[in-house]
């Protein structure tokens, strides 16, 4: 998802309606520095600014802990214990995965319990398509990144492609509607009006189809493309193109109706942003969406060796005695944020069958969160998403910028208090993995996370109450996860498509 993406103002919000907390409980406490090198608190996908967390002053006595993520909020005291397992949990020296394990999956991974969904999936996977049902501009083919807020970003786009494609095999929509909708929104998307005439802006009104900055929705202005996004894209497109031959021109007319040579350099990925009127070309992503993204690009014929390469700037450092891959580009040194958290990891492993990163990676970044619960009674899938309530946006990571278990906002502000368990995240680990802590997350997500319209994004944790905020990309990842369990294959694969 592009970096920059901003949640739709209050008014077009649906805020939790329910009591028991009337602000946010704002204690947040410090985790250890992973070396002097890394005291800036890890970034979101983008380049905004945070400073360090204090450290805790003292010891904490142990927590009351519950067995699962209660629906009541977290007294003071919890909070404290958490945060004083979670900051004893980081090693600097992490144990490293072993060289050949490093390797790309050859063939693809297949998760070994794949197959015929359980009528509790499927009615998960119906649930979802309820999000698209109500948000799909028909007009457009394109569709709200957040209920009923019209505007869209690629990343998010691609995310309703996958959801279409899944609502087609899993028998929600007819053949006809599904053709028609889809060649619909590649036609769209083949015409937008691009970023200088070159590549799609990061944000669209998904009604209008006018280019536009986030939140400002009636207002025509270009402010670059993201490389991460178009990556996503890409893969869709590809899969698109490849499984039904009565789409392949549309899907191929997108991609050729782009200046697509603008994305890379020298191997690397590029993407441009625009501040005070400046434009700014510069290489995107950092190990997890930088390699999944360059995948993507990589189907179309365009050079990625760098970006796609998951060993070159590849450390570890120990969470709860896991050795969590993390890249060593970190804000102080390069001013990108090099957060670990469960999405790329989760759409490698189910759209590519672990061929943008290793699969041992994804291995050591669940278990981490595994562990996490063992030590605190916690369920813990996190990842980066909307809130239903200010700042509307965080990245909730395992790791960024030399910071544990951290989450922060676009301006790197810390907000630990808002960490959630993110039900995309939960369910995605679940398909992959299917084993005792996964089936809990799963469990814990239908128990708790049912909205009208699809899925809730995720349950605080502090807070012990539904992130009620309602997007596209948390009901799509759904989706395409629970079809990869049905066809039994990674989806590029499934679709065809020579790894």
């Amino acid at each position: 998802m592009n970096n920059d993406f901003e949640p739709p103002p209050k008014k077009w919000v649906f805020l939790a309606t329910f009591g028991g907390v009337a602000t946010a409980i704002a204690i947040i406490f410090g985790m250890e520095q992973l070396s002097s090198n890394l005291k800036q608190p890890l970034l979101s996908k983008s380049t905004a600014i945070a400073t360090p967390t204090p450290k805790t002053s003292q010891p904490i006595a142990q927590p009351t802990v519950k067995p699962t993520n209660a629906s009541k909020p977290l007294s003071e005291s919890e909070i404290q214990a958490i945060a004083k397992f979670d900051n004893e949990s980081v090693k600097l020296v992490g144990q490293a995965v072993a060289v050949e394990q490093q390797e790309i999956s050859n063939p693809p991974y297949i998760a070994p319990k794949v197959g015929q969904l359980t009528a509790e999936e499927m009615a998960t996977a119906k649930q979802a398509w309820r999000y698209f049902e109500k948000n799909w501009n028909e007009d457009t083919g394109l569709v709200n990144s957040a209920d009923g807020f019209p505007a869209v970003t690629l990343w998010d786009q691609a995310a309703a492609i996958a959801a279409l494609v899944s609502a087609k095999e899993l028998d929600f929509v007819t053949e006809a509607d599904f053709e028609k909708k889809m060649r619909r929104t590649l036609q769209t998307l083949a015409k937008l009006k691009l970023y200088k005439g070159e590549l799609p802006n990061k944000v669209y009104n998904s009604k209008t189809l006018i280019p536009v900055n986030y939140g400002k929705l009636d207002q025509p202005e270009e402010i670059g493309w993201s490389a991460l996004d178009i990556g996503r894209m890409a893969i869709w497109l590809k899969i698109v193109a490849t499984k039904y031959p009565n789409l392949t021109e549309d899907a191929e007319a997108v991609w050729k109706s782009w200046k697509v040579e603008r994305l890379t350099k020298n191997g690397q990925m590029y993407g441009t942003s625009v501040s005070k009127g400046k434009e700014s070309y510069n290489q995107e992503g950092r190990l997890g969406y930088e390699n999944y993204a360059a995948y993507g690009l990589k189907l179309w014929g365009l050079d990625v060796s760098k970006a796609i390469d998951a060993k070159s700037q590849v450390a570890f450092v120990d969470l709860y005695g896991q050795g969590v891959p993390y890249d060593k580009r970190d804000y102080k040194n390069s001013e990108a944020n090099n957060y670990v958290l469960s999405e790329p990891f989760i759409l490698d492993g189910i759209e590519t069958g672990f061929q943008s990163l290793p699969k041992a990676y994804a291995d050591r970044v669940l278990a981490a969160q595994e562990g996490r619960y063992k030590a605190t009674k916690i369920l813990t899938a996190v990842t980066e998403d909307n809130l239903d309530r200010a700042p509307y946006f965080v990245y909730s990571t395992l790791v960024v910028n030399g910071n544990a278990w951290a989450t922060i906002t676009d301006t790197r502000e810390t907000r630990n208090d808002l960490r959630f368990l993110s039900a995309k995240a939960a369910i995605g680990w679940h398909v992959l993995y299917d084993n005792v802590y996964t089936q809990k997350l799963f469990g814990f997500v239908v128990t708790n996370l049912k909205a009208d319209l699809g899925w809730y994004n995720g349950f605080y944790e502090a807070l012990g109450e539904p992130n009620k905020s309602l997007t596209a990309n948390n009901n799509g990842v759904i989706l395409e996860s629970l079809l990869y369990k049905k066809v039994g294959q990674p989806l590029s694969v499934w679709a065809g498509i020579s790894p």
